[in-house]
């Protein structure tokens, strides 16, 4: 397999370009040729010139492209609007068929034709796509390629339209018109075709965690109750206008779908503070903001690139997001792609979306770099290997970048930290470190209201030390808060000790509570009388040994959680009155 990579600057010397090219594949007698043509401009007349010379110098070749947000020539920035790459297949049984179709909101024709292609044609082993997005949903057209057969790849990008409110981004391919909403399809394999792909993001999740409380289709209503766009705005100052889309391009929503992490972009905000995106964002999921880290991206390509050279490719495609490019700049977003033209002849295009074939389902990506590397015959074991080389990050830009990025990091972790505690504070007695009053409360509720449907047992022990207040009178307040403090280390050491799981809270005072799901009332009484004498037996510095009262209950189908706690406290009150030091059941 061969690649030939050139840009499209005038009429003349592209006719040269093109002359040398057809006297060179005369020579070689090359099996298969397929040109790919990407295109920073809607100039369809424009456009059209350079097909219809590539029609002319090689009839019998196949030609597929879109338009771009920016073309990528020999793993970089390309300068001109319209790059042209030539790929040669070498191989007699290497093979390659193009498909362009109508794309429709919703429509799962394309995959269903797609799929049912390969599984009358064995030698597919992987499809490249060129899609139109313009505003639309891809979670359908992503799904509809779900059961394709498991050992083809599925790679590709979408095609950037400059007025991402318009429809004037499109797809086109040799005997078909341009279609501002088309799906173009590259089928290509054979027994001595190979492929591999993944993508790279760099981009780390930035600060809270949000849950997704509303949405519908492609449209992202509500973050945590409130309209999404507030999140961007109270955050990051991103005002609710005709700039949305470029001001928020470089921080993405973060979260996982179909087991990977996603990035998803939103294209525009509306009135009502929802968020237009390209593919549905599920409800109830958690998410977060996300930034793009320059280190983990480098080191991320580092990482893949060596993967990508130990496979030994003959050509390598990418397709980049937008959003890369406008992070890095024109002048340095080749730090990503450049060490792929490295190892083989490296072209793509920055795309309003790029999509990978990952397990079984295909994604829609935001924010990421997709590589397909692909080599005809078996890797040859005497090749030298590549290595990519370690550099320092480069200076101005990158490395003002790269100290904000440690300072996000730093104050992103504190501030995640400040947050933990204050959370556990929320719900934690001070002294004790066990759960409060209000927190055994909901958890107590929130048990009863789980189990009213499924009929589990719960049970609840509630405790109240015995003369307590002999021992702060005798002894001072702080031997009886060593009491409690010893109490609450025998409560959580004795369920431990029985391999129980429950939760423990300060009820108030001298008085404890422990709620004990899927547990009936026979064992909840063994453990309180485990308790009973693991907490008699322990001998504090001043106050000796130490006694007190349990009462056990059991959880009642349909009873409210009040009544619960009632009845729990009744049978705490019998153990006082009946002598203290003792367990009741009621």
């Amino acid at each position: 397999m061969r690649r030939f990579q050139f840009e499209y600057g005038n009429e003349k010397v592209f006719v040269r370009e093109l002359e040398k090219l057809r006297a060179w594949v005369r020579r070689q007698m090359a099996q298969g040729i397929l040109f790919h043509i990407f295109c920073e401009t809607v100039d369809k007349k424009r456009i059209k010139t350079v097909c219809d010379y590539l029609e002319k110098y090689f009839p019998g070749a196949e030609y597929i492209g879109c338009t771009t947000s920016g073309n990528i020539v020999s793993g970089d920035k390309g300068q001109s609007d319209i790059c042209v790459s030539c790929t040669m297949f070498e191989y007699p049984d290497t093979q390659f068929k193009v498909f362009q179709l109508p794309l429709e909101e919703n429509s799962l024709e394309v995959g269903q034709r797609l799929k049912r292609y390969i599984e009358e044609n064995p030698w597919v082993k992987s499809v490249e796509l060129l899609t139109t997005i313009n505003g639309i949903s891809m979670t359908k057209f992503c799904e509809s390629f779900t059961g394709c057969r498991k050992d083809v790849c599925i790679f590709g990008g979408g095609a950037y339209s400059p007025d991402l409110s318009g429809n004037n981004g499109f797809v086109f391919s040799k005997g078909h018109e341009m279609s501002e909403n088309g799906v173009v399809l590259l089928m290509a394999g054979g027994d001595d075709f190979h492929m591999v792909t993944m993508h790279i993001t760099g981009w780390k999740p930035l600060g809270r965690e949000f849950t997704v409380t509303k949405a519908r289709d492609s449209r992202l209503y509500e973050l945590d109750g409130q309209p999404a766009y507030e999140v961007y705005y109270k955050y990051l100052h991103i005002n609710n206008d005709e700039n949305f889309f470029e001001n928020s391009l470089e921080f993405p929503i973060f979260y996982k779908h179909h087991g990977i992490d996603i990035l998803r972009a939103p294209t525009s905000s509306n009135e009502d503070g929802s968020l237009n995106m390209t593919s549905t964002v599920e409800e109830n999921v958690s998410a977060k903001l996300a930034y793009g880290d320059p280190e983990v991206i480098i080191d991320s390509v580092k990482g893949e690139s060596q993967a990508v050279a130990d496979f030994q490719p003959d050509v390598i495609d990418v397709f980049s997001c937008a959003a890369r490019l406008m992070y890095w700049g024109a002048e340095d977003v080749g730090r990503e792609t450049m060490p792929f033209e490295a190892i083989a002849p490296t072209v793509g295009f920055f795309t309003s979306g790029e999509f990978l074939r990952t397990g079984e389902y295909v994604n829609q990506h935001n924010v990421t770099l997709v590589v397909a590397a692909m080599r005809e015959g078996d890797i040859d074991e005497d090749r030298e290997v590549y290595h990519m080389l370690s550099e320092e990050e480069k200076s101005g830009k990158i490395n003002m970048i790269k100290r904000l990025t440690t300072f996000i990091n730093v104050a992103t972790a504190e501030m995640e930290e400040a947050n933990r505690k204050l959370e556990i504070a929320a719900i934690s007695d001070a002294m004790t470190k066990l759960y409060n009053r209000g927190e055994i409360q909901r958890r107590i509720s929130a048990a009863v209201r789980e189990n009213m449907a499924n009929d589990e047992k719960i049970s609840l022990v509630m405790m109240d030390l015995d003369d307590f207040k002999k021992v702060n009178d005798t002894y001072g307040h702080k031997e009886g808060d060593n009491v409690l403090i010893g109490l609450a280390n025998v409560l959580r050491d004795t369920l431990k000790k029985c391999e129980v799981e429950g939760d423990i809270g300060r009820w108030g005072g001298e008085e404890f509570m422990i709620l004990l799901p899927h547990i009936a009332v026979d064992k909840a009484s063994e453990i309180a009388k485990n308790l009973l004498k693991n907490f008699s037996d322990k001998d504090f510095p001043l106050a000796g040994h130490q006694t007190m009262s349990l009462g056990v209950t059991e959880y009642v189908n349909g009873e409210k959680s009040d009544s619960l706690t009632m009845r729990v406290d009744a049978a705490l009150y019998d153990a006082k009155a009946g002598g203290k030091n003792r367990v009741v059941v009621r």
